[in-house]
């Protein structure tokens, strides 16, 4: 059987419709919840799929004793793009894939007042040039993703650039053939944002004022069929890409 091992960095914030999707094209999962303790792998099968998800804390806390497993995870993903084996990472997944890969990991900043920015919510990306690339193939040219960071990356050298935002340049990068960043979070539906909010209502709240969290629901109700519909395209494809050889 063909294997998915997702490293997971948050209680709230597992693999959801990532899951879901890799179950039914016949994976068997295997979820790390690396923030308890379980084991980041040292190698893996090149035809295996790794997936990175999100998570509070950020590629500058790998060298702190109580995130020791994203030391481990940036030499696995060292491995994997050497490799060009698959890899799916997802928001501090995509920004750890990219800093595996040689590019700056950095907090966004207003250069205007030096103020740290966040991009927590619903807001539209922009794709590039959708009908040239697989992964993109039948996805709109723009669509509202929920957003959930406070940092950014460079792209890596090589990489493709997929998607972009209006305060976010790197919304989603292809490495080579078979490596995937999504900045944004396209694996949530109604009940994952809710448990996401339960999580981390502070960071929303920081990010979006006292009203953040209730518009943020509002936001949800408007925009997760659309988002939902965008996820099963763009997931699909992706995975269909990363399991070529």
């Amino acid at each position: 059987m063909k294997l998915a091992v997702v490293l997971q960095h948050e209680d709230f914030e597992g693999p959801a419709r990532i899951g879901d999707l890799l179950a039914a094209r016949g994976y068997a999962l295997d979820v790390r919840a690396v923030h308890r303790g379980d084991a980041v792998p040292e190698r893996m099968s090149a035809e295996d799929l790794l997936v990175v998800m999100g998570g509070s804390m950020g590629v500058g806390d790998a060298e702190r004793v109580e995130y020791a497993f994203l030391d481990a995870e940036l030499r696995l993903l060292r491995h994997r793009v050497e490799d060009d084996a698959p890899v799916l990472g997802i928001c501090l997944g995509a920004q750890l894939l990219a800093h595996a890969a040689g590019a700056r990991v950095y907090p966004m900043i207003d250069e205007r007042t030096g103020a740290r920015v966040l991009e927590v919510g619903w807001a539209p990306i922009r794709f590039h040039d959708p009908g040239s690339d697989d992964a993109l193939a039948g996805v709109p040219p723009e669509a509202h993703v929920l957003h959930w960071h406070g940092d950014t990356f460079d792209l890596p050298a090589g990489a493709r650039p997929l998607a972009s935002s209006a305060i976010c340049e790197n919304q989603a990068f292809r490495l080579k053939r078979r490596l995937f960043g999504l900045q944004f979070h396209c694996e949530v539906d109604a009940d994952h944002v809710d448990v996401f909010l339960r999580g981390d209502a502070d960071y929303v709240v920081r990010a979006n004022g006292p009203d953040g969290v209730e518009r943020l629901r509002r936001d949800t109700a408007r925009h997760v069929e659309e988002a939902g519909r965008l996820a099963d395209l763009l997931l699909g494809n992706i995975v269909r890409t990363m399991a070529r050889s």
